[in-house]
């Protein structure tokens, strides 16, 4: 369950391709609240001038918690945000083992601290910069959790040979056309001996995280 006040973004954007899919056979469950529908003035106001001054504007509690005691998401309940633990293929897989979760997307300088402290059970980031609000980040962590479901993809066994599965970026692909301009496709690939391909896909792949993720070396498995 996702809660933000533009739902419809996520909606529209989880209708297609593979979460689309998803969705459609019942592997994934997804259900997206309008915390403005939990408002009580004409204007469906979410957000006020923070104390103590400062630019921006903050989201109030009283919305955000009222949509989340009346619709009771499955916890845990994550707010997107730059404090929050980085999202990365190891905790996509912790959340795909799970039963379910949902995701706050805060919007212009946050939500109220009491947000924080009192209603959520964690925090999940994208990474070091910010973002206008949540809804890209709680996108990327839907997709990157579905796509670890079972029977979401049509060929599961390509996560065992994905980028960080070992702690390593994927080795180098290629298709149709053989012959490209003068770029040619390397010739172990194209003869059909699986041991060689193998081999050169994992050496591949080494070469790769040496050069462009040497941050990675140190934790490959």
């Amino acid at each position: 369950m996702v809660f933000s006040i533009f739902p419809k973004v996520i909606e529209d954007y989880c209708s297609v391709s593979i979460l689309g899919r998803a969705q459609d056979s019942g592997a994934l469950e997804l259900s997206c609240i309008d915390i403005r529908d939990f408002t009580h003035d004409r204007h469906r106001s979410v957000d006020d001038l923070p104390y103590g001054g400062g630019a921006g504007m903050v989201m109030r509690p009283e919305p955000i918690f009222e949509a989340i005691e009346e619709t009771k998401p499955p916890r845990p309940l994550f707010l997107m945000a730059p404090w929050g633990r980085p999202l990365d293929q190891g905790f996509a897989r912790e959340l795909s083992e799970l039963e379910g979760f949902s995701l706050l997307c805060g919007r212009y300088e946050g939500v109220d601290a009491r947000v924080e402290e009192h209603l959520v059970d964690g925090a999940i980031s994208l990474g070091n910069f910010v973002l206008a609000g949540g809804e890209v980040a709680a996108m990327a962590t839907i997709e990157a959790a579905a796509r670890l479901l079972p029977n979401v993809l049509g060929n599961h066994e390509s996560l065992y040979e994905e980028s960080f599965c070992n702690n390593q970026v994927e080795y180098p692909q290629y298709t149709r056309p053989e012959h490209f301009r003068d770029l040619s496709v390397p010739e172990v690939l194209l003869g059909g001996n699986h041991a060689e391909v193998a081999r050169w896909r994992k050496e591949s792949a080494l070469e790769r995280t040496r050069s462009k993720r040497p941050d990675l070396l140190p934790h490959l498995d």
